[in-house]
C-alpha cells in the first residue's frame, strides 16, 4: 500500500519530470474523486505545471464537462478503456495543457457489475504533441479495501504520467 509520503514523491517526480519538459498537466477523475488533484497539489509550486482536474463522478458530467459520448458510455459503461479514453482527450480539449490522466473504477464495497469485480480500474494517459494526441490506456485489478484501491489508483495514475 501506497503511504502519504509515497504519493508525494510520486507527485514530486510528476512535477520534476513535467518542468523538465516543459509540460502541463490536467487531470480527470471519477473513482479517485480529486486525490490525484490533491496529492499533486500538496507539491509547492505545482501550479507551474499542474492546472488542475475535473472531477466527474457522474456520467452526466463526464459527457457535459469532458464530452464523453453518451454512446460509448451505453454501451461500455463508465468504467470502460473507451470512456476512460474518452476522459483523457476531453480533459485536454476542454481543460488545457499537454498532458491529462484519467481514471475510472469501482472502489467498492459495492458497486460491482458482470466481468467489473470491485478493484476494477481502467486509467488513461493522453500527451499533445503539436497537432496529434496520444493515448495509452491500461486496466488494473486491485485488491483491498474502497481506501486502498482508490490510494493504489492514484499511484498508477500518477506513475503512469512519468512514462510520457
Amino acid at each position: 500500500m501506497n503511504s502519504d509520503e509515497e504519493l508525494f514523491r510520486l507527485a514530486v517526480q510528476v512535477g520534476e519530470y513535467l518542468s523538465s519538459t516543459g509540460r502541463h498537466l490536467v487531470s480527470a477523475e471519477s473513482c479517485t474523486g480529486g486525490w490525484v488533484g490533491k496529492v499533486l497539489t500538496d507539491v509547492p509550486g505545482s501550479s507551474a505545471w499542474y492546472l488542475g482536474g475535473a472531477v466527474v463522478y457522474s456520467n452526466l458530467l463526464k459527457q457535459s464537462l469532458l464530452q464523453v459520448n453518451e454512446t460509448t458510455l451505453s454501451a461500455h459503461g463508465a468504467v470502460s478503456e473507451a470512456v476512460v479514453r474518452e476522459m483523457a482527450c476531453g480533459a485536454l480539449q476542454h481543460l488545457g495543457g499537454q498532458v491529462a490522466v484519467a481514471v475510472s473504477g469501482i472502489a467498492g464495497p459495492g458497486g460491482e457489475q458482470p466481468g467489473k469485480p470491485v478493484g476494477t480500474v481502467w486509467f488513461a494517459w493522453a500527451s499533445r504533441r503539436g497537432q496529434a494526441v496520444d493515448c495509452n490506456a491500461r486496466l488494473k485489478l486491485i485488491t483491498g479495501d474502497r481506501e486502498a484501491v482508490r490510494r493504489r489508483a492514484v499511484a498508477t495514475a500518477l506513475s503512469g504520467v512519468l512514462s510520457l
